[in-house]
């Protein structure tokens, strides 16, 4: 029996930037489903779940979006599967907003003096130890950090599946939020797009994959 171990460093050296998809074939649901739930079962800075994924459906909406989207030009058009990323922005992420408010206490069941200790050490991270409060493109990256985590989970399980994927920033935020605004898909008060992610099955094959040896990377101190 092949050691879990093994299997982590092959799907490692399998996964790959899918640049062309094969149009013809694609994930079986139940598979997807397992990807998508790498990412609902991420982890996040104390817990808050920035993030929101639209898995694109309508075939309408990619033409609107692909000539904004520079970097997906091969990969929108053949993938299985596509997905937006989205961050939340600054008014999202404070510790009295309706949905930190709703984080803490219907997923996480925070109560009296717990619920409050939390609310104050969020607030003190934003203000004092990150010093980012007032900064509102800070924060929309600092929420983007926590879904980078996501989307990594998201294509280590894919390659654990056989499944390819490619993450990409290939496209003009401004004019990719005012279409999915104006198509009701984003609501920008909340959300800006952090990346988008294609899923599917490699057209051709890849080669070895080209890294920094560990020693010049990894230093113990």
């Amino acid at each position: 029996m092949q050691r879990t171990s093994e299997q982590i460093l092959q799907a490692m050296r399998f996964r790959h930037a899918c640049k062309e998809f094969d149009a013809q074939r694609k994930i079986p649901e139940e598979d997807f489903e397992v990807i998508c739930e790498a990412a609902r079962l991420s982890p996040s800075s104390f817990g808050l779940e920035p993030w929101k994924f639209l898995v694109l459906k309508s075939p309408k909406l990619k033409e609107m979006i692909l000539p904004v989207c520079w970097g997906a030009k091969l990969q929108m058009p053949t993938a299985s599967h596509f997905m937006i990323l989205l961050a939340r922005k600054k008014a999202e992420l404070l510790p009295d907003s309706k949905y930190v408010q709703g984080i803490l206490k219907d997923v996480q069941h925070l109560k009296g003096d717990v619920l409050e200790a939390k609310m104050k050490r969020i607030d003190h991270f934003f203000k004092n130890d990150f010093g980012i409060y007032g900064d509102e493109t800070a924060m929309f990256f600092w929420a983007s950090r926590q879904v980078y985590i996501a989307l990594a989970n998201m294509m280590t399980a894919a390659a654990l599946l056989k499944i390819d994927s490619c993450p990409i920033e290939g496209f003009i935020r401004d004019e990719l939020e005012e279409i999915l605004s104006r198509e009701g898909a984003l609501d920008r008060e909340k959300f800006g797009v952090c990346c988008m992610a294609a899923f599917g099955y490699r057209r051709n094959p890849q080669g070895e994959k080209k890294r920094r040896d560990k020693s010049s990377m990894f230093e113990r101190v």
